[in-house]
């Protein structure tokens, strides 16, 4: 690190891009989390049913920007049918059902994408959507720190997504009956909040932020259901911030990030390579055993 502090501040900027895209990921976790209080599984299948949807739609003739506009009517159409069909027959039901009832939603989705798109991987519609191509070279510390142009316009926009969610939390009516609506169900209903609106609403928020995720994502390498395996990074970012918390996702994002992308270049080559696939979880591990509740959760106490 020493030595070569340009590979430093390379290896700094690409896990910065990295965490920014797990904090927008685990965004779209806590949406749910908040509104029912169980952890969506379905949500890293969203992110690749969006892009596909996207891709597939633009490859079908549609132009890329009213593609876009489709898509999110899909993702709402996919938020109502969730409500209607999984989640309001489950009003009230121990938490694990509902845990449970997303895995449903996963591999009905991974099932009805594959019948729909076929397995093999997509090319994202980068230059139809005016995403910005090449590099930026800039010289620091004696060498040389490139930033791909496409990198820097997925940490503005993802950036933009996570500011503009938080204030919604915070500063809306919505965004207070979300809250209510995790503490308790039967509270929320007794003060008049529609359970069955809010959850199409937060399901079709968590469909928004995975359609960008996908096209962000998507635009850096390509469109597969390994996106998936992308997206369950953000379960280790929730361990880290907190599962309620959307600074906590936003820092544990940038733990992740950062992290294992400097295990992977500074310590993978002395255990072998590989590191940056499982690292993440480690470090999970050890907030688990150390810090259950994460950096920013509500740590809850349970008197018997």
């Amino acid at each position: 690190m020493v030595q070569a502090p340009d590979l430093l501040a390379q290896t700094i900027w690409e896990g910065l891009v990295s965490g920014v895209l797990y904090a927008l990921i685990a965004l779209g976790f806590v949406l749910i989390f908040k509104a029912s209080g169980v952890f969506n599984f379905a949500q890293g299948i969203m992110v690749v049913f969006a892009a596909l949807t996207l891709v597939g739609l633009y490859e079908k003739g549609v132009p890329a920007f009213l593609a876009v506009i489709l898509t999110l009517g899909v993702m709402f159409v996919l938020a109502v049918t969730i409500e209607r069909v999984v989640l309001r027959p489950l009003v009230n039901q121990p938490d694990i059902i509902l845990f449970m009832a997303t895995f449903g939603i996963t591999y009905f989705l991974i099932g009805f994408g594959e019948a729909l798109f076929g397995g093999s991987p997509k090319q994202m519609i980068a230059d139809q959507l005016w995403l910005p191509k090449g590099a930026i070279d800039l010289k620091l510390f004696g060498g040389l720190v490139s930033l791909q142009k496409i990198d820097i316009a997925a940490a503005v926009i993802a950036s933009i997504m996570i500011a503009a969610l938080a204030a919604f939390f915070q500063y809306t009516r919505i965004g207070r009956a979300l809250r209510a609506v995790a503490d308790s169900h039967k509270a929320a209903l007794s003060v008049g909040i529609s359970l069955n609106q809010i959850w199409v609403i937060v399901w079709f928020t968590a469909g928004i932020v995975a359609l960008i995720t996908g096209i962000m994502w998507g635009a850096r390498s390509d469109v597969s259901f390994a996106l998936e395996i992308v997206a369950l990074k953000a379960l280790p970012v929730l361990i880290l911030g907190g599962f309620t918390s959307i600074p906590g996702a936003i820092v544990g994002g940038l733990i992740i990030g950062i992290g294992e992308k400097m295990g992977e270049f500074y310590w993978g080559p002395l255990i072998g390579g590989g590191i940056e696939s499982w690292l993440a979880y480690f470090i999970a591990l050890g907030f688990l055993l150390f810090r259950p509740q994460g950096l920013f959760g509500d740590k809850i106490i349970e008197r018997i």
